[in-house]
């Protein structure tokens, strides 16, 4: 199992620090088998010295380095050994309107410097519910010239309607568009979407699920470790 936490733009340096000084002790009873990854802000980047967690970074563009204000290149992420991306994720696509050729651009350079690429999917609200057939054609727009095959490649699915709005999609809803994700993709596949230490179970213990990405709930080192502990649990 991938236990993956996005912090997204919260926590310090000196909280992160305290998280994860935290975190990384309590991980000790994690599987063996299990992965635990934070992506932290930017300004919370370190060379963490860490035995459980491995840090990624929530963005990156795609230069070694240049002029682009605002954003964090190759060189900056390499100071701190940082080899993960999150690629794509809803509040990318949405907020900031990252467009699916720029996307493309950034998972090609990523990937090129071996990166582990986490690539986020999923569909809004209107799209859901007209159907699984509507939510699979979205999905496979985000897909467009991604190269799947990639062997360092997990795939996010998160429905739009179910980031920070304390909305889960059902057991079944998971598993349905999981299973049409797995008839595209070989690589390991995480749900994301107000995961939380109440329902990380039941959703962990499903056959199609590989993994979560968790937001909110990650946020507190005591109550991701309830997730974390949650996969260490299932047989």
């Amino acid at each position: 199992m991938i236990i993956a936490g996005n912090f997204k733009a919260n926590h310090t340096r000196a909280s992160t620090a305290e998280y994860l000084s935290a975190l990384d002790s309590l991980s000790d009873q994690k599987k063996e088998e299990d992965s635990i990854v934070i992506f932290p802000p930017f300004t919370a980047l370190d060379n963490y010295n860490l035995k459980n967690i491995k840090i990624g970074a929530q963005n990156g563009y795609p230069a070694e380095k240049g002029s682009y204000t605002g954003e964090i290149c190759l060189e900056a992420l390499s100071e701190f050994d940082i080899d993960t991306i999150l690629i794509g994720h809803s509040e990318r696509r949405h907020i900031l309107k990252e467009p699916q050729d720029f996307i493309v651009r950034k998972y090609e350079f990523f990937k090129r410097n071996n990166f582990n690429i986490f690539y986020c999917v999923g569909e809004p609200i209107e799209i859901r519910q007209k159907g699984i057939e509507s939510v699979m054609n979205y999905i496979d727009k985000q897909l467009e010239n991604i190269d799947v095959g990639y062997q360092n490649l997990v795939i996010a699915y998160e429905p739009v309607w179910a980031i920070g709005t304390g909305l889960t999609a059902s057991v079944e809803d998971i598993e349905e568009v999981h299973k049409a994700i797995r008839e595209r993709v070989e690589t390991p596949i995480l749900y994301g979407g107000s995961v939380n230490a109440s329902n990380a179970a039941d959703i962990l213990n499903s056959s199609f699920v590989d993994g979560v990405l968790v937001g909110g709930a990650s946020l507190v080192a005591e109550e991701f470790y309830k997730i974390i502990k949650a996969s260490a649990n299932i047989s």
